[in-house]
């Protein structure tokens, strides 16, 4: 898992895949919400520890479920840029991946300074649709993929190896989705209360 992020990181300097600090602070991130009784699990869970997260939110889904996206802003949450269909960039040609961005812009109501934040589905960005993001977007990575989406991994792997990766300043991806829900269910509330006890702090990007 490090050793995929540090060849990336090299090849991709301009993309951020971890903060620095010197604090024990993580900073969660959830993928291709937000999605009804998923999301207000998660919302809920991260209440428990007063932790805060950044979501990456696919347009579709906001204007489906204008209210769940509308409670993580309440909750003080950040949000970000996930495409409006959840597109692969390397089966769309630039000028229409960065159309498709635009559009779920539109409904990015982010709470917090700076450029939007934007994560490409799947990890796949080509270096021509970067520079049609790069002036008005950070496009965000991750450190530390928790696999929640991998049916051939055990609930137990899942936490075990995403505990294993973890450090201060991570970026840590987990997904708010149908497809994980049965696991979320089982490593997000041992997750949060490993690092708890440890004295971590949750953050938004």
């Amino acid at each position: 898992m490090h050793y995929y992020n540090w060849i990336f990181k090299c090849l991709f300097p301009k993309r951020i895949w971890r903060k620095e600090t010197n604090e024990k602070i993580i900073y969660l991130t959830f993928d291709d919400g937000p999605i009804p009784e998923v999301t207000d699990f998660v919302l809920d869970e991260l209440a428990k520890f007063e932790a805060k997260a950044t979501f990456f939110c696919v347009g579709d889904n906001v204007e489906r479920y204008p209210w769940i996206y509308a409670r993580l802003l309440v909750e003080n949450h950040r949000s970000g840029n996930h495409t409006y269909n959840h597109l692969r960039g390397n089966d769309t040609a630039p000028a229409d991946y960065y159309e498709n961005v635009k559009k779920t812009s539109i409904h990015i109501k982010d709470n917090f300074k700076g450029k939007e934040l934007f994560r490409p589905p799947y990890g796949r960005l080509s270096s021509k649709q970067f520079k049609l993001l790069e002036n008005n977007y950070d496009v965000v990575m991750w450190s530390v993929l928790s696999g929640d989406f991998d049916v051939s991994l055990s609930k137990e792997k899942c936490l075990n190896k995403t505990i294993k990766y973890t450090s201060s300043g991570a970026i840590v991806v987990f997904h708010d989705s149908v497809k994980t829900i049965e696991k979320l269910r089982w490593v997000l509330p041992r997750y949060l209360a490993h690092f708890s006890k440890l004295g971590y702090r949750f953050e938004c990007l």
